[in-house]
Parts: C-alpha cells; structure tokens; sequence
C-alpha cells in the first residue's frame, strides 16, 4: 500500500464520521421538533436554532480536510500520511461522537420548551459541552497540520 492510501482514508474517516455525528443529531433535534411543534409552534425559531447546532461537527469534519488537503501529495511520507490518518481517526470519532450527544441534549431541550419550559438559553450553554470537544479535536487537527508543515 502506497503512504498516500493511508492519508486518504484518514481523510474519508474524518469526513464522514463526523458527518454522521451531524446528520444523527440534527435528525434528533428535527424529530424532537415536529413532536414540541404539536404542543407549542411558537417555539419553532428555539427549536431550529437546537436542532441545527449538532450540524457543526460535520463542518469541522469538512473544514479539517481543507487544513490537510495541500499535504496529499504523491511523494507523501509514511510519517505524514500516519500523521493525517490519526487526525482523521481522532476528528471523525469525536465528531460522530459528540454530534450524537448534543443532538440528545438539544433534542431534550426542544422537547422542555414544548412543554412551556423557558429552558433555551440553559440549553444551548449545555449543549456547547459536548461541542467543546469538536472544537478541541479540530484543533488538535490544526496542530498536526503546523506540524506536518515544518517537517
């Protein structure tokens, strides 16, 4: 197998865990949404902006390949190419991962403001925990990348 293979595949893990991490949460906080709009359709701009929110790990999945797309290049490294496969491994699971979690919390969220809760602006500090890590895991990304870069 050729160092490039590697890298790829590490590409397609990040890209598509953590799109997966996104469609499953949003999918949450969307099904969570048609249930609170029956109790509550006055909510709905609450329940689009929590039912949106797990879609942005599948934009660090997305955005990480831009950051490591320059070094996919035929002569790669097997040092590099391991590189960009355990930043795929590392951002697509955390992704995937967290992409589910919040859409449970927001989707639980959604599900209090139907029942005439006010519990918005509580839900959307609890569900950037769960983001947190996306953003730590696209960062590590960003790191290997500045390290890929002096190498």
């Amino acid at each position: 197998m050729e160092p490039i293979i590697l890298a790829y595949i590490g590409i397609g893990l990040m890209i598509g865990l953590a799109g997966i991490g996104s469609a499953f949460g949003v999918s949450m906080g969307g099904n969570a949404s048609v249930g609170a709009l029956k109790k509550n359709d006055e909510a709905f701009g609450n329940y689009l902006v929590l039912s949106a929110l797990p879609g942005t790990q599948g934009l660090y999945g997305f955005m990480g390949y831009f950051i490591l797309a320059d070094f996919l290049v035929p002569g790669i490294t097997w040092t590099a190419a391991a590189a960009i496969f355990g930043a795929g491994l590392a951002l697509g699971f955390v992704g995937l991962l967290s992409g589910i979690r919040q859409g449970q919390v927001c989707a639980n969220g959604i599900a209090a403001i139907g029942s005439g809760y006010n519990v918005f602006g509580n839900t959307l500090i609890l569900a950037v925990f769960p983001e947190l890590y996306a953003i730590v895991a696209f960062a590590a990304t960003f790191l290997i990348s500045g390290a890929l870069g002096a190498m």
